[in-house]
């Protein structure tokens, strides 16, 4: 019986294999590898890198256009500012004209409404706060009423000066006054003014002069 030793021949192929490459091979194989990878990652990293920054400047491109919208919106909400402060100027100035005018106004009501029967008004003149009244009456009783009604209404301070007061002989045996007379304006709604504090010692020195 003969008898075949297949694993020795096995073993002679392996060694024969391993032969085929030498070492000097297997060193460049080795390094011709470790290059390839090395390759494949920089162009991976650099691949990534470009991904990042195509991401980034499309961000960036949003954020410009976001950007231009805001300016717009912002130079309109500047417009309507400005045009808020301007209309706000209007309205505080019309407010005021307001209140400097209802002081004319209520001295004409209040002139016309204290009007008694047969007087009638020739001229009106205003400096500061006097206003010099002038016209005509058919009696000094006429012209008496008409100074007490401007009196009465608190809008005037009394008293009201009569400042001239003429008769004067009209046809027909009849007689007329021609009066002239001055009022002061005051506000009768405007809050009164504080009353001065009395100097300290004020009531000893009154005591001592008492005695």
């Amino acid at each position: 019986m003969i008898r075949i030793n297949l694993l020795a021949v096995e073993r002679e192929r392996t060694k024969k294999a391993r032969v085929l490459i030498p070492a000097a091979h297997r060193v460049t194989v080795g390094a011709s590898l470790i290059l390839l990878a090395t390759v494949l990652g920089i162009g991976w990293w650099f691949w990534s890198l470009r991904t990042q920054s195509i991401s980034v400047d499309n961000e960036i491109a949003k954020g410009e256009a976001e950007m231009q919208k805001l300016r717009g919106v912002l130079g309109q909400v500047q417009k309507f500012e400005t045009r808020k402060a301007q209309l706000q100027q209007r309205v505080t100035l019309i407010e005021q004209l307001r209140k400097g005018q209802s002081a004319p106004v209520h001295v004409l009501d209040k002139i016309s409404k204290s009007l008694p029967d047969r007087l009638w008004l020739t001229d009106l003149k205003q400096t500061g706060a006097d206003f010099t009244i002038s016209g005509f009456s058919t009696s000094m009783t006429a012209l008496s009423d008409f100074v007490a009604n401007l009196e009465a209404t608190r809008w005037f301070r009394r008293p009201v000066e009569i400042l001239d007061g003429q008769v004067q002989a009209e046809k027909k045996s009849t007689e007329l006054v021609k009066f002239s007379i001055k009022a002061t304006f005051t506000d009768p709604d405007a809050p009164a003014p504080a009353p001065a504090a009395a100097k300290p010692g004020g009531r000893g020195r009154a005591a001592k002069g008492g005695r």
